[in-house]
């Protein structure tokens, strides 16, 4: 078997593929399943450890059989594909015992869309990336713009409820989860003003807040519909 003939069963063949997406599936409930306090004992622990060397070995070497039978072999590495199927490689190497990186596994299921040939997704992510591509100067400012707000929500809150709440705004930089909090409009609840002028100046925020949501909505949602028409 060629070269060629090698690369179309890789990238189109369900008899190869589908296996492949059903060994993601059991790594990502493998992953899920490591989580889970006191179940199982040593014994099961070795079995994670073996099930994720097996699945680091086997996507390194489909990794390598891609980068082998491609016609263009950087160009594969970089592509969207490529970049992909090397995710299921780095997060084990990435993993250094503070963070867990192997349920980036997951994002090899978008390999299915080239696998059953469904098309018209392509064409919609195709708008919403020319959509993202319409509105990117807009978002870029907005962004800066929530940071300001954001930095001006965290230092007023501060000097109204300081002295009252001296441990829930201790300063500036403890003040921004609240800022966010209130921002995004989520309000979690587990700091709040007690003061009046904290409680009017809250109420302000909030009403900004709602702006911050449905502005990048608005422009999207616009976008969008103008990629639709096109």
């Amino acid at each position: 078997m060629n070269r060629a003939t090698l690369r179309r069963h890789l990238d189109e063949s369900k008899l190869i593929n589908i296996p492949i997406q059903i060994l993601i599936l059991v790594s990502i409930v493998q992953v899920s399943l490591e989580t889970v306090p006191d179940l199982g004992g040593e014994e099961l622990k070795v079995l994670w450890g073996n099930l994720d060397l097996f699945f680091v070995i086997f996507f390194s070497l489909e990794y390598a059989l891609r980068i082998y039978v491609a016609e263009k072999r950087w160009r594969f590495v970089f592509s969207f594909y490529g970049v992909i199927d090397l995710l299921a490689i780095l997060p084990s190497l990435l993993s250094f015992g503070v963070v867990d990186f192997k349920f980036a596994r997951s994002i090899r299921f978008l390999r299915l869309f080239r696998v059953f040939k469904l098309s018209r997704y392509f064409k919609a992510m195709g708008r919403l990336k020319s959509a993202f591509e319409e509105i990117k100067d807009d978002l870029v400012i907005f962004f800066f713009m929530s940071l300001i707000l954001l930095y001006i929500s965290a230092a007023g809150i501060y000097f109204f409820e300081h002295e009252i709440q001296p441990d829930s705004f201790r300063s500036i930089p403890h003040s921004m989860w609240w800022a966010v909090a209130t921002l995004t409009t989520v309000g979690y609840g587990d700091i709040y003003p007690i003061s009046l002028g904290g409680r009017i100046f809250t109420f302000f925020i909030l009403m900004i807040g709602l702006g911050v949501i449905a502005v990048p909505s608005g422009l999207f949602a616009d976008a969008l519909r103008k990629c639709r028409r096109k």
